[in-house]
């Protein structure tokens, strides 16, 4: 299931829990500039893929920890044993593919850093001139799984090398980290987010 959430009226889609609407009101769709934040959430959209985000978003400080708070100096110096402490740590989702697509991506992440101008934050933001695209969602039918725009920063992404970047996971998170607001326009994040940017 695809972190792109359900919604009816208003922002219901986290139900009655507690911990996943205080995601929803305090972070989710707040536009997000930093670099290293950033590639803290492509991350753990990657591992997403085939889990449901609550999921994740359960396991995020064990990511944390597990991961070196997704310091990508440090991450990008992983090596075999770390990889293998990884696979045995339950706290995280152990997968030997998307861990090894972390080394990958942070060592892609210093790459760009250190030769493109604005790093990161700006190689994802550029594609929307560093504003956040307002929509007016007014349900659940109308939230794409996909874009256009998100197929292009996806294309973008794997032709660097990058690993779990789909269009899917992509436009996941790009509603995650601000770069587009698909809060309903009945639920009162949508106004509030559309201020932050």
């Amino acid at each position: 299931m695809s972190e792109v959430l359900h919604m009816s009226e208003g922002c219901t889609w986290y139900g009655a829990d507690p911990f996943y609407k205080a995601y929803h009101d305090e972070e989710w769709g707040v536009p997000e500039y930093d670099s290293r934040a950033l590639y803290e959430k492509l991350i753990l959209d990657g591992f997403q893929a085939g889990l449901s985000w609550i999921t994740i978003l359960r396991k995020r400080e064990n990511f944390k920890v597990a991961f070196d708070y997704f310091d990508p100096e440090i991450i990008a110096r992983y090596d075999e044993a770390k990889v293998e402490a990884l696979m045995q740590d339950s706290g995280i989702i152990r997968n030997r593919a998307k861990i090894l697509g972390t080394i990958t991506g942070a060592k892609l992440f210093l790459e760009i850093e250190e030769k493109e101008a604005g790093g990161f934050s700006r190689l994802l933001w550029q594609y929307l001139d560093g504003k956040p695209l307002q929509n007016n969602r007014a349900s659940l039918a109308e939230v794409p799984a996909e874009t256009p725009l998100s197929q292009a920063i996806s294309k973008d992404l794997k032709k660097r090398g990058f690993k779990f970047v789909g269009p899917t996971i992509v436009y996941a998170f790009m509603q995650a980290v601000g770069m587009v607001n698909d809060h309903v326009v009945s639920c009162p994040r949508h106004q509030e987010v559309q201020r932050l940017s």
